[in-house]
This record gives structure tokens, sequence and C-alpha cells, in this order.
């Protein structure tokens, strides 16, 4: 089969890498697990880290890159009850879904809605099970209640705001330029802030804490969805409600900060961090099985929609990557590996 591994990182910076289509040998599938023919692979932030050499894949994963993968079911290992030979699926992986077929565990796999597309349904679970296991895991939001979404117009973000949206939350969202908060605005944002700035102008996150209290009648949010990290940690902080829980899903602009802890303590702020990939395969199996139960019907309805910015062949997973390093991406990339009828 073809698959796409990394081979040669030169450094940590943008074009530092080398993606290399090889072929491997196919495997078998062993005790309930099921192997897929793969059809599209989502790109994802975390593979450009992979490929850099900063993120690399879990103990005893595949060298081969990808998350997350459509596809159809072609052969069942013993034990497996799920699905059916033919049966098309989405899946969530620590490696491999940049390739023409994988072997899974049948938890980490949900049926996909009749409505979507296989291209589409490659770039839906990543972000699916990032958001909910977030906002409703860890943050355990609740209707009603208001939750700002920093780099809205990404893959993970335009989904968290159609998400929320969807489940009676207040949507506040950040993204570079107000064409792109307008376009979260239609996804389901109340409103949203546009963070680029001129470079005489003060920074965004100086003014983040006044524009959240205007937006919400000087409480601030309940809930922020963070993939910025250390240069906007104090400015979340300020940004929160009394009772505020920050979650920090990724470090794009810095790793460390100092923290104001007589803030955290005053307002009763929670502040918590996640990764999904690391995770051991039962509390995966329980996100997935929760992204089954809460977001597929979603899904099927239309309330929410994939959003596939752009697509390419396998062969030209590295043309992907420099896109979604362009900053140009509103949704999702997806690596169409097979052609569908």
């Amino acid at each position: 089969m073809r698959a796409v591994i990394c081979e040669e990182t030169g450094g940590t910076g943008e074009g530092s890498y080398t993606l290399k289509t090889v072929h491997l040998e196919t495997k078998e599938p062993a005790f309930e697990q099921v192997s897929v023919d793969i059809y599209a692979s989502g790109v994802n932030r975390a593979d450009v880290l992979q490929a850099r050499g900063l993120y690399p894949a879990p103990k005893g994963e595949s060298p081969t890159l990808g998350l997350e993968f459509a596809g159809i079911v072609s052969g069942l290992g013993p034990g497996t009850h799920r699905f059916k030979p033919g049966t098309r699926v989405m899946g969530l992986v620590g490696s491999g879904g940049y390739a023409e077929s994988i072997t899974v565990h049948e938890d980490l796999l949900v049926e996909i809605p009749e409505n979507l597309s296989l291209i589409d349904a490659g770039g839906i679970m990543e972000a699916a099970c990032t958001v909910w296991s977030n906002l409703y895991d860890s943050a355990q939001l609740k209707p009603g209640e208001s939750v700002l979404i920093h780099g809205a117009s990404g893959g993970v973000g335009s989904f968290a705001v159609q998400l929320a949206s969807a489940l009676g939350m207040r949507v506040l969202a950040t993204a570079r330029t107000p064409e792109r908060v307008a376009r979260c605005v239609e996804l389901g944002a109340e409103t949203g802030f546009a963070y680029h700035r001129d470079q005489d102008g003060p920074p965004f996150t100086q003014d983040l804490p006044n524009l959240i209290k205007e937006a919400t009648g000087g409480k601030g949010v309940d809930v922020i969805l963070d993939v910025l990290g250390a240069e906007y940690l104090d400015a979340n902080l300020r940004s929160l409600a009394p009772s505020g829980r920050l979650v920090v899903i990724g470090m794009q602009r810095g790793a460390s900060a100092p923290i104001d802890l007589g803030r955290l303590l005053s307002r009763r702020l929670t502040v918590s961090g996640t990764t999904l990939r690391s995770r051991p395969h039962a509390e995966k199996a329980a996100i997935v099985d929760a992204v089954r139960t809460h977001v597929l019907p979603l899904l099927a309805s239309g309330a929410i929609r994939p959003l596939t910015h752009a697509t390419f062949p396998l062969e030209h997973a590295s043309e992907a990557h420099a896109l979604l390093n362009s900053g140009e991406v509103f949704g999702k990339v997806v690596l169409e590996v097979r052609q569908s009828s």
C-alpha cells in the first residue's frame, strides 16, 4: 500500500522536512480490529509538528503520518461486532491516516452519516473528538453559558463554533481578519474579533479583555478554548467570568508564561491543558463513543457541516502541509487517498 512518512527532518522551521510516499505491507486485523480501505485523511497541525520533529508519534505507533481518516471496512479481525464489510467509517488514530489502508480497533471508528461524502468525513474525527473532550469533558460547558473560541477559522475552531452553537451556548470567536470573523458568525458565533493588527497599534492581547467584557455586559466568558498558548494566557485569564475555565489545547504563540495566581484564586478560575493523541485507548474510545452519541446526529441533520477548504492527492501531502502553514485555510485540508465513485 502507499503511505506517507517523514523521510528527513532538517530542523524545526517551515520547509525543514521532506515527506515521501513509500510502499508498506498491509497488516491483517488482530483481535477486535478492523481493516479499512482509506479514501480520505485529514491534515492537522499535529502532522506538521510531527514532521518537524516537535510532536513524535506515541511509542509503538506507525511512522506513517495522519491522525484521522475516512474509508470503507474491508476486513474484520476476531472478536469484532460493530461493523460489517462495506460499511463507511471514519476513525481516530495515533498515526497511519496518510495511507491506502489501516487496521484499527473498532472502538475508534464511527459510521459515517449518509449525507456526508468520504472526502468531508476524512477531516472530521480529530476536530470532533478534540472539541467534545475539551469543551464538555474538561470544561463542563453547559447550555446557556458563553464560550470564546480562539482560532475559530481553523479545523478545530470552526467545528467548535458550530457544535457549541448547536448545543445552545453563546459563542464568541477570534480569527485573523474581519472577513474570517464574519464567516465564523455565519457558522453560529454571536460576535467575533480580528486579532491581526498593524505593527504600530497595541497588541490584540491588550484589548481582548475589554472587548470580551463589553460583549458580555462586564461579566466575561465562562469558558475559553485556546490554541494559542503562552502569549494569550494573561489576557485569557482577565477575560474569564468568575468560576471560568480556560482549556489550552495548543501552543502556537508560545509554551511558557507567568500566571497571576491571585487572579486565579480570587475569581475561582480553572486552567487545564490536554492533548488527544497520547491518551490511553480506553479514554480515546470513550471520547469516540461520546462523539457517536452526541455529535453524529448533528452532522446527520446538517446542524454541523464539514468545512473542507481544499483537497490534495496523497502524493501531494507536502503541498497540503504548505497550505496549512500559510494561514489561509478556513476549516480543513484533506488528502484524497482514493477516488470514490
